[in-house]
This record gives C-alpha cells, sequence and structure tokens, in this order.
C-alpha cells in the first residue's frame, strides 16, 4: 500500500485509509508516511491550478522549505509582512485622507485577525475582508492587468480564510503581488536539515536588497547613516555656524546689559541688599523692567523697603520668604502685594530664628547631625512650609525617643524631603531623611551609613 501511495501522480487521487500512528500535522495538513493530507479549502486560491484531492505526494506540489517549515511566531510574521506594512502604512497616504483612512480600518482589522490565529485552542475565524491601497514605483507598475491611479497607488481587494500565520502571510504578499524569497530564506535557515535535530540561529537584523527600498519609497538605512555622519554636528561646525550671530546679538545687547549691571547696583546699594537674583531665565530687557519696578516702588515706600537690609531678593513666581530666608518677590503680583510683604518682614525674621532653634533641637536627638536646606536639591519652599516640616518630623523624633550618643553624628549632614519614603544617602555626603520615616529604620540607617557618609564628603572636598 506504501509503495502505491508513493508512486500515484497528482491525476491520481489516493485511496482514504486509516490514519496510522506516525503522522505529523504541516501548516494546515498532516503529513503521513511521507504523503500529505491537506484542507484544500485553506490552500484553494494559493494552489488554484491543482485539482482538488484528499491526499497528495508533497515532494510533487509544494516547496521544499514550504513541507518542513515550522508555524511562525508573532514576531517573524510582523518581519514576514515588512514590505506589505511599508506598502501600505498610512503615513505614505497623507496628500490622500480617504485612501489613508481606507488603509487605516484595513490594518486594525488585520491586526486583529492575525492576534486571534495566535490565541491558543481557536477552532476557525469567520472569512474576513480586505481592501488596501498598495503604493507603486515605476518598477513594479509594468502589470497591464492591474489598475494604477495617477497617484502611484492601487487597490487590492482580498478575502483571508487561513487557518495559520505561514499561510496567512503568503496570501497577503502574493494578493499584493510582494515578493516572497525572504520567507523561504528564513524557513530554509531554521530548518537546513529538516530530518535532524533543529539547531538554533542567532536573531540577526535583516539586510534587505536595494530593490526593496526602491518599491517600497523607504529610506535605506545605510545610506541615512552616512548622511548623519557627514552632517554631524560637532562643537566646531556649531561653533563656525553660530559664531557671527552670537557676536551680533551680544554687541546688541550690551546697552541692556550695562543698564541691568546699573539699576541692580543702585537698589543694592539704596536697600542695602545683599544681592538681587533670578530664579529664572527671563531675558534682559524683561529683568531691567522688574528692576524699574522695584525702583519705582522704592521711591513710593522707601521705609517699608529698608526692612530687606542685609537680605537678598530673588524674582520668582510667588512672593514670601524662602526656606534660607530670602525675600521672594512674585513677578505676576502688583506693587501693592509687594509693599505687604515688606511690612512684614519682622515677622518672617522672628518665623526664621524659632525655624534654626527647631533645627538645632532636631540637632540634638540625632547625634549632632546638621539640618540644612540645600537650594540646589530641594524643592523652592517658603519659610511657613519648611518650619511645618521641620514641626512634624521634630514631633515624631520626641515621640520615639531614639538614643543616639550625644554629638556622634557632628559633622555629619542631613535634609529634610516630604516626598520620600526610605532614607538614602546621596553622593555629596549628606543623608535624605522623609519626615514619615520609621525612627528605628532611621536609627539603623544612618549608624550604618555615617562613615560612608564622612568619606563622601571627603571626597567632594578634594574634588
Amino acid at each position: 500500500m506504501r509503495s502505491c501511495l508513493a508512486q500515484r501522480t497528482l491525476a491520481e487521487p489516493c485511496e482514504r485509509i486509516d490514519r496510522p500512528s506516525s503522522w505529523y500535522l504541516v501548516g494546515g495538513g498532516a503529513v503521513i508516511n511521507g504523503c500529505l493530507e491537506v484542507d484544500l479549502h485553506i490552500y484553494s486560491e494559493m494552489f488554484c491550478h491543482l485539482r482538488p484531492v484528499r491526499r497528495l505526494c508533497p515532494g510533487k506540489i509544494f516547496p521544499y522549505w514550504f513541507l518542513y517549515s515550522r508555524a511562525l511566531s508573532g514576531a517573524e510574521a510582523v518581519n514576514a509582512l515588512r514590505p506589505f506594512y511599508f506598502a501600505v502604512h498610512p503615513d505614505f497616504f497623507g496628500q490622500h485622507p480617504r485612501e489613508r483612512e481606507v488603509n487605516e480600518n484595513s490594518l486594525k482589522r488585520l491586526s486583529a485577525y492575525l492576534e486571534n490565529l495566535q490565541k491558543p485552542g481557536f477552532k476557525s475565524l469567520k472569512p474576513t475582508q480586505l481592501m488596501f491601497y498598495v503604493r507603486e514605483t515605476d518598477q513594479n507598475s509594468s502589470d497591464g492587468q492591474e489598475h494604477f491611479s495617477t497617484s502611484g497607488f492601487r487597490a487590492v481587494k482580498f478575502t483571508l480564510h487561513t487557518r495559520d500565520l505561514l499561510s496567512t502571510v503568503l496570501y497577503i504578499l502574493n494578493s499584493c503581488s510582494l515578493s516572497i524569497e525572504h520567507i523561504q530564506s528564513l524557513n530554509t535557515n531554521v530548518h537546513s536539515q529538516p530530518l535532524k535535530e533543529a539547531t538554533r540561529i542567532s536573531d540577526r537584523p535583516i539586510k534587505w536588497d536595494k530593490s526593496y527600498y526602491s518599491f517600497t519609497g523607504f529610506k535605506d538605512p545605510d545610506e541615512d547613516l552616512e548622511q548623519v555622519w557627514r552632517m554631524e554636528t560637532t562643537l566646531t561646525s556649531w561653533l563656525d555656524n553660530n559664531g557671527k550671530s552670537a557676536v551680533k546679538k551680544l554687541k546688541n545687547s550690551l546697552p541692556l546689559r550695562k543698564e541691568l549691571d546699573r539699576l541692580k547696583d543702585e537698589l543694592s546699594h539704596q536697600l542695602q541688599l545683599s544681592d538681587i537674583r533670578w530664579q529664572r531665565s527671563w531675558g534682559i530687557a524683561h529683568r531691567c523692567s522688574q528692576l524699574h519696578s522695584l525702583g519705582r516702588l522704592a521711591q513710593q515706600n522707601l521705609e517699608s523697603l529698608k526692612n530687606a537690609k542685609g537680605c537678598t531678593i530673588i524674582f520668582t513666581d510667588r512672593s514670601g520668604m524662602s526656606a534660607v530666608g530670602h525675600v521672594m518677590l512674585g513677578t505676576m503680583d502688583v506693587h501693592h502685594h509687594w509693599t505687604k510683604l515688606f511690612e512684614r518682614l519682622p515677622s518672617y525674621f522672628d518665623l526664621q530664628r524659632r525655624l534654626m532653634l527647631l533645627e538645632d533641637q532636631i540637632s540634638y536627638l540625632l547625634g549632632g547631625i546638621q539640618v540644612v536646606y540645600i537650594e540646589e536639591l530641594q524643592p523652592v519652599l517658603t519659610l511657613e512650609e519648611y518650619y511645618s516640616l521641620l514641626d512634624v518630623f521634630y514631633n515624631r523624633l520626641l515621640k520615639s525617643r531614639i538614643p543616639f550618643h550625644p554629638r556622634s553624628l557632628r559633622g555629619l549632614r542631613m535634609i529634610l524631603n516630604s516626598d520620600r519614603y526610605a532614607p538614602s544617602l546621596h553622593e555629596l555626603g549628606h543623608f535624605n531623611i522623609p519626615i514619615l520615616c520609621d525612627p528605628a529604620n532611621l536609627q539603623w540607617f544612618i549608624l550604618t551609613k555615617a562613615q560612608q557618609a564622612r568619606e563622601n564628603m571627603k571626597r567632594k572636598e578634594e574634588c
């Protein structure tokens, strides 16, 4: 019986026999003793020239790579369909909204179809009719039987009724008249010895032929890389391109810069200020305007502004006093708000003294470690907000009564944070301590990291 089946031709359908124990599945059928039982409904559109038969000799019908191909994975199916995706991607139809919308909807339906194929235990899918507008080039538009629009693309309709990824990919590419050689290469490489144990092939990037980029219109990455290398901006080239413009802008801004320095020196001397700063990178003209506003206020209420003697004034987004004692002037506030702030400065100075006392009390409870506020590393807080954080942390320490040896941690520093949940050691040597940190964990962390903190501080001084 086996020899008879092997010698049957395509014109002679084989007898239907009972399924032996030594059979295995391939694609959409089963191979039995060298013959393939195929559901021809799956491949009817791919092999429409064949006579309807129930059991065929595979070696005479299907390509060698098809018989020994494994089922494609989802990632391999996507790679195999890359020529198709580049030919129908909606981004290439920006000037044709109707065709773009058709391709977008069809790609969504195709994606859902491919996902369902990969779900375990699926039985069958309903036939899915899709339509795409496929971009064409001069090299691929010579087929007179197909209709090409003047815009360089053609409409393709097909119905999917397949049961595995491989047949789906092949059918899509064939329907769009796209090459399937890369799929043949993929299966041949993976199963170079199909009757022996398969060996693992390392993943490698796909190297497309130049004709692929000609068809799809997609840019060759090798050419793009060479162009980037040629156009790469270096410091020297950037200075050459912008040097003249920078010199011109600097020359034009010199009068404003001199005016800014003059206003700053006059106000600092008149109000006996330590410094005038800006928290944001406003332009020179904007800064001059802010100083002019402060100068007019000094002419109207000089006595109130004298309360800022020895302080640093910072132009920022809100008015008040910062956690380190700087007077903050909100640029969106009017003179009336600034005047009230300067009148309240004595009360702010009193709160600042109480804050410093609270820091000393916390330091005493934690073995002499110094509580500091670092502007560059912490969020901008007003004096009231920072005092509230210190007060909450101090009350928690009082309740826990953590036993630290007095002055055992002198020379170390710590900052308080409200947006952290675990203590940490900064590379500069200070501790980041959350205000809601568990006291027991805090004690263990500080004691175990104290030596490393001293080393970090020493390294900072050396650098």
